[in-house]
């Protein structure tokens, strides 16, 4: 039988590179549903082509124009953020893709891991906020998280190769973003063009800015502390700009097992697709003869303040990552839209991470909480100093 699977953010570059995928692997996999947030004219393409039995609209807003893009669509059409949970709970899938930006994709996940689904993650907000609910919920429905994005997979795949006592160490690759040859203060005064001339992937605004800043490398670390119940001090970035070493595992007799790739994200989605078996895939094989040489070298902590502050968050866990999230999503937000400069995203995390007391074990609406006063708190600096762009 075809597994069946739900893509929740399905507009979004991850949703679309797995549909690509699943069109492929079309004999053995049915996508049930999916959903966008108000691309609707996008989302109608898909629902045409692939016919699920659910579509979803988030945006309120947009939701009540559905009706038009979806003529002849004889599905359910479900609207509003709680729709996302109806999707990841539906008793037939057995595959969850989360790919929802934001804190917004939060409860689907937990949803989806609830109910002992497979749990694609694709974005880092599910085990950046909540993972120890996340992961706490799926060890006891039986749950299996995966990951997408392209380091934590190639960590998951390399650590196929020995048993979990046996790691001594993770190292997540990099790669390094528009500023890892900048001085500090190019990056400190960097316009929104350069921030988003990414040299080797093609992301969307925010993901790009976040790994302008390492940010997104910072999140990274925290993911791979709950996905691979592993401490902070067994983590390990190095800047690889080459991005064809997507990630490696160090065991204690000294071995290192990495994978490779072309820069692709299908790869990654695919192989959580498919896992534990793989598949023939759609993505251009790797030439080893043609690439001349693969670079690596230490990030400057200094000049990537970020990916600094991102380790004591990891060290510190607790509530720490929720602020750290959401304090970077308004910045981030502040400065795509002009109000501070490229410098200044760290300086108001930094600033939330201060203004916040550590809190341990909480639920997901004190999460939330804590997500929504890391956004105000965001703007309510900026509204302090309505100077902090000069």
């Amino acid at each position: 039988m075809k597994k069946k699977v739900v893509i929740l953010g399905s507009t979004g570059s991850i949703g679309c590179n797995a549909l690509a995928v699943i069109d492929a692997l079309s004999s053995e996999y049915e996508v049930v549903a999916m959903s966008a947030h108000r691309n609707l004219d996008l989302l109608a393409e898909q629902v045409k082509k692939f016919t699920p039995r659910y579509a979803a609209v988030t945006d309120e807003q947009s939701a009540t124009d559905s009706s038009k893009p979806f003529g002849g669509f004889s599905g359910t059409v479900l609207s509003g953020p709680g729709s996302l949970v109806e999707l990841a709970s539906l008793e037939e899938a057995d595959i969850i893709v989360c790919a929802v930006v934001g804190a917004a994709g939060l409860p689907a996940a937990l949803a989806a891991a609830q109910a002992g689904k497979t749990v694609a993650i694709a974005n880092k907000e599910p085990l950046v906020i909540a993972g120890e609910l996340l992961t706490s919920a799926a060890r006891k429905s039986g749950a299996t998280l995966l990951p997408i994005d392209s380091e934590h997979s190639a960590v998951f795949q390399a650590m196929q190769a020995g048993r979990p006592q046996e790691v001594r160490k993770v190292v997540l690759t990099a790669s390094g973003g528009p500023f890892r040859n900048a001085t500090l203060e190019e990056m400190n005064n960097a316009t929104i063009e350069q921030a988003l001339a990414h040299p080797t992937w093609d992301m969307g605004p925010k993901i790009t800015i976040d790994s302008a800043t390492m940010m997104n490398k910072a999140l990274e670390v925290i993911e791979a502390v709950w996905l691979f119940d592993l401490p902070s001090d067994k983590i390990d970035v190095l800047i690889h700009p080459e991005s064809i070493v997507h990630s490696m595992v160090e065991f204690i007799d000294g071995s290192v097992i990495a994978q490779l790739g072309t820069p692709d994200m299908k790869v990654p989605i695919q192989y959580a697709l498919t896992y534990p078996q793989r598949r023939a895939g759609i993505s251009k094989g790797l030439q080893l003869h043609k690439l001349g040489q693969l670079n690596f070298h230490t990030p400057d902590l200094n000049q990537f303040r970020a990916l600094a502050l991102g380790f004591e968050v990891a060290a510190t866990s607790g509530s720490a990552p929720v602020v750290f999230n959401a304090a970077n999503e308004a910045a981030v937000a502040a400065f795509l839209a002009g109000r501070i400069r490229f410098g200044q995203i760290v300086e108001l995390i930094d600033h939330c991470l201060q203004a916040h007391t550590v809190q341990e074990h909480l639920t997901l609406e004190e999460l939330l909480q804590i997500d929504a006063w890391a956004w105000r708190e965001v703007a309510e600096r900026l509204d302090r100093n309505t100077t902090i762009v000069n």
